[in-house]
């Protein structure tokens, strides 16, 4: 244990610059306006619903979702998977009656461990589970907001992905 320890300040110099990609003006204004639309098409359906359905953790979903489509944690399996797992360790630890600091940490940590088991990671999920500890969560939180809300996701990303001819989206779907 000793020699791990002493190892954890030599495992933490990285290179001072990484490798980059170039730089692309077209990707960032589409995701500008994808992300956007997506926002803006959860808020529109929570307006004809009648109830919220938007969370916080679908913002950082639309980051990967349209700033780095290509990337496995924003693919289809992912988005939705991923955020119905810790949805689902968020209702379970409401329902065992946690909800104090102990209960969101341990949210947190078992949706990332589900995730992994599951192959669903992505990273907006832990948010999902914190988020719904914090406000109690119900069974209903499934469905709504965090199901509802990551298909309007995902409709508008295989929309907006694709309409355009430098993005495709999914690279799979499971």
């Amino acid at each position: 244990m000793r020699q791990r320890l002493v190892r954890v300040p030599v495992k933490m110099k990285g290179k001072l610059r990484g490798e980059r990609a170039p730089l692309s003006k077209k990707y960032a204004v589409w995701g500008v306006l994808s992300g956007t639309a997506s926002i803006l098409a959860i808020f529109a359906v929570t307006q004809l619903a009648g109830c919220p359905l938007l969370i916080g953790s679908f913002g950082a979903s639309a980051v990967l979702l349209f700033g780095a489509a290509e990337s496995p944690l924003a693919q289809p399996r992912n988005l939705i998977g991923g955020h119905l797992v810790s949805a689902l360790v968020a209702v379970v630890t409401v329902l065992a009656g946690g909800t104090d600091a102990v209960a969101v940490s341990l949210a947190v940590g078992v949706s990332i461990g589900l995730m992994y088991l599951t192959r669903t990671v992505h990273p907006p999920g832990g948010a999902t589970a914190l988020i719904g500890v914090q406000s109690h969560a119900t069974p209903a939180f499934l469905l709504m907001p965090v199901l509802s809300g990551s298909l309007l996701l995902l409709l508008v990303a295989l929309f907006t992905n694709n309409v355009v001819h430098h993005r495709q989206y999914p690279k799979h779907w499971i």
